[in-house]
């Protein structure tokens, strides 16, 4: 993971004429600092439908079949992307050496992507628009949960709900949490009850890439899948460092400790190991409410990946995931003994959680391969004096079949099967409830010639509680040239919503739950419109990215936090529900080292119904995500500058509130600054540099058992305990530094 360089890339071939038939391009792919071989690094050519990857060795052989001149591209993983010319001629092959830098900053579009269509391709290639980040994006402003670095990309929100305990879900373009369907290696591993815990505690040393597909991706992921796709794909162990770590610390009593390591065992395992440690251990108290402004946590998680090396060259891989978290956040002068109790009032959880992911391709003609996962959530908490205890097993597993059919069709179709287990101490679940959900599901892609490719897919789920649903999904790409890419995308989605598991943070001893009749699930109807260009230029290149997205919601389920101060109630609306907007994405990289990365996202999120137009919850209008880098190769330093600018947006008041009902106009500004000592990077920065944290986040701290709430002279509105209204982090300025320290 050597990010922050970015070095000059150059590619040279030696040409031996020795028959009369020109038919391939033959070499070998090194790192230009220490010319070890790159495995799997991707190698094509322009014009040239096939691409290869490079072996262990670093060694590759591309067909190209005709004499010509062609634009050959290497390309792998935290690499700059090389294009150079090659002149095939007679002779039988032409030999290539080419080194890689390694880059520092974003993925760029000629980027593999496998979330849109289950199969890797590249990035302009795939019908879908998917959206790739590599690590070096997220060290530009480092974070210690995956659930705070999403926060960077465009058109994702990482909202905290509750002041006190912090859980929050991340949003897609408007839609809350449980919209989004989170992957790990392609597996739905984040269950409902983990929406948030799921994140934390992801290695991310451990990290490849995460990928973003936003809008309803349920064809080939099923419920929850309705706002997006994020795809966290782990490294191959086999094509990462010997050793990794980064350690951090910040000014305000923070520790974090990633680390990670590959063990070779035997001929034919390879194993990468991993670990993260967090712990946050000072009571801070800025706003002087009595509170805590975040909460104090103590974090372990464990990761190990096995992939299998077989005779027959077909992938076999096994991973697993242990987190260990206790966190708690309350008035000032809380202890253990004190958990549970009425005397000062803490929300303390407690939460242990076990992942299981693998994949095996099956020994086959055909390409099939069975995937499976399971996850197993524990979680004990206490709001207040309420006790909220509560377990979750989901388990899946699915056999794909990618099937080539011809150079222009190809297909991928699946048969998924999903088992949840849920159970709490709430009155909300008397019984265990036992969910199976079998499905089946088939895409179809085909290329019509380079410029048009349509994509036709369909999914039929059985719910055991809701019956039978249908996702049917279409896509058109049409590509006038090798820059440009225009797409469109339509298709439904639905979400079976299980409230208890997605607003346990509603549990706060503040408010209760109350859901008024049997809830049907959420279906969707959903268009998007996407264009990508990237323009080359003389010293350097951009790249433009713009979507229009609409999504109509039949059955929409709104928590309803304003009719009672005291209650969140949940109903199907008799009306309909709408999110729609505008994103688009610009980036600027010079030669020169200096690189910018622009994201603007408008929104327009409401809901339609007897009572007219309601705009939705913390969703604000216009969201502006700036990064911004400049690299000096002659020093081994790097500046970043990193921005989240949010407008106004609708917050959750109670009636006769005397709080704002609209969040201010605010800007969240970082900087960094790294330094490269051999094996080692070093990082120093700054976080909210302009120290900005909202307002009045408690209602009602002085009293947060509501024991003199029917104080009519006091308390003339009535008033109760409230920790809903957030929009941004509660904390101040504060700075950070780190240490990262590598080895191949």
């Amino acid at each position: 993971m050597y990010n922050i360089f970015k070095f000059i890339l150059f590619v040279f071939f030696t040409v031996h004429i020795t028959s009369v038939h020109a038919q391939c391009v033959e070499g070998i792919i090194i790192t230009k600092d220490n010319s070890e071989p790159i495995s799997g690094a991707l190698v094509y050519a322009k014009g040239i439908s096939n691409a290869v990857e490079t072996d262990s060795l670093g060694k590759f052989k591309l067909l190209v079949g005709e004499e010509g001149r062609y634009l050959l591209y290497s390309k792998a993983d935290e690499f700059e992307v090389d294009s150079q010319w090659v002149l095939v001629g007679k002779q039988p092959c032409i030999i290539v050496k080419a080194k890689l830098s390694r880059i520092n900053g974003v993925t760029q579009l000629e980027d593999v992507v496998i979330s849109g269509t289950m199969n890797e391709r590249k990035l302009m290639d795939s019908p879908i628009p998917v959206e790739s980040y590599s690590p070096a994006f997220f060290k530009k402003n480092p974070s210690p949960s995956v659930f705070e670095a999403l926060g960077m990309i465009n058109g994702v929100q990482a909202q905290v709900n509750c002041n006190v305990c912090n859980t929050g879900d991340i949003h897609i373009n408007g839609l809350e949490g449980p919209y989004t369907m989170v992957l790990i290696d392609g597996m739905p591993i984040v269950s409902s009850l983990a929406t948030v815990y799921g994140f934390q505690g992801i290695p991310q040393s451990l990290i490849r890439r995460i990928e973003v597909v936003k809008g309803p991706s349920s064809t080939l992921y099923g419920s929850e899948a309705v706002a997006g796709v994020i795809n966290i794909i782990t490294k191959d162990p086999e094509k990462t460092e010997k050793l990794f770590t980064d350690v951090s610390f910040t000014s305000l009593g923070e520790l974090n400790l990633d680390v990670s390591t590959k063990i070779k065992m035997g001929k034919s395992v390879t194993a990468l190991l991993g670990g993260n440690y967090f712990n946050y251990s000072v009571p801070k108290d800025v706003n002087n409410d009595g509170f805590t402004d975040i909460t104090q946590q103590k974090r372990v998680s464990l990761f190990n990946k096995y992939i299998f090396q077989r005779k027959s060259n077909k992938k076999t891989s096994l991973s697993a995931r242990l987190v260990w978290e206790d966190r708690w956040g309350g008035q000032l002068g809380y202890t253990k003994a004190l958990r549970g109790s009425d005397s000062i009032y803490s929300e303390s959880i407690l939460t242990n959680r076990l992942e299981l992911i693998g994949s095996h391709a099956l020994k086959t003609r055909e390409l099939l391969r069975v995937d499976v996962s399971y996850n197993y959530h524990l979680q004990d908490s206490y709001y207040g004096i309420t006790k909220y205890l509560a377990s979750q097993h989901t388990a899946f597993t699915q056999l794909v079949w990618d099937k080539k059919w011809s150079p222009k069709f190809s297909q991928v179709s699946g048969l998924p099967l999903r088992f949840t287990r849920y159970d709490d101490n709430t009155v909300g679940t008397p019984n265990a409830a036992n969910t199976f959900l079998p499905g089946i599901f088939s895409q179809g892609e085909y290329k019509f010639n380079t410029k048009h490719t349509l994509l036709l897919g369909m999914r039929y789920d059985y719910n055991s509680l809701h019956g039978s649903i249908v996702t049917p999904r279409f896509s058109y790409k049409f590509s006038p040239n090798n820059f440009s890419v225009v797409r469109f995308t339509t298709g439904s989605g639905y979400r079976v919503v299980n409230v208890f598991t997605e607003e346990h943070a509603s549990l706060t001893g503040s408010r209760t739950v109350e859901v008024k009749s049997n809830l049907k699930p959420e279906k969707t109807w959903n268009a998007n419109l996407n264009y990508s260009r990237k323009i080359v230029l003389k010293k350097g290149f951009m790249t433009f990215d713009a979507s229009a997205f609409y999504t109509y919601f039949f059955n929409k389920i709104i928590p309803d936090y304003t009719t009672d101060a005291n209650k969140i109630i949940y109903d199907n609306i008799a009306g309909h529900a709408i999110s729609q907007g505008v994103s688009v994405n610009h980036e600027w990289q010079l030669d020169n080292g200096f690189k910018t990365n622009i994201g603007l996202t408008y929104l327009d999120v409401y809901r339609k119904d007897q009572n007219g137009r309601t705009n939705q919850l913390l969703s604000p209008k216009l969201n502006a995500k700036i990064v911004a880098t400049y690299s000096s190769k002659k020093h081994n330093l790097s500046f970043d500058v990193t921005a989240d600018i949010k407008s106004p947006m609708r917050l959750p008041v109670v009636p006769n509130d005397y709080r704002p009902s609209q969040s201010p106009t605010y800007c969240l500004l970082g900087a960094q600054v790294t330094k490269k000592v051999k094996h080692a990077e070093v990082y120093f920065g700054v976080k909210n540099i302009l120290n900005f944290f909202p307002k009045y986040p408690l209602l009602r701290s002085f009293d947060p058992f509501d024991k003199h709430v029917n104080d009519t002279v006091a308390n003339p509105y009535g008033y109760t305990f409230d920790t809903n209204y957030n929009y941004a982090p509660l904390q101040g300025i504060k700075w950070y530094a780190g240490l990262r320290y590598y080895l191949n």
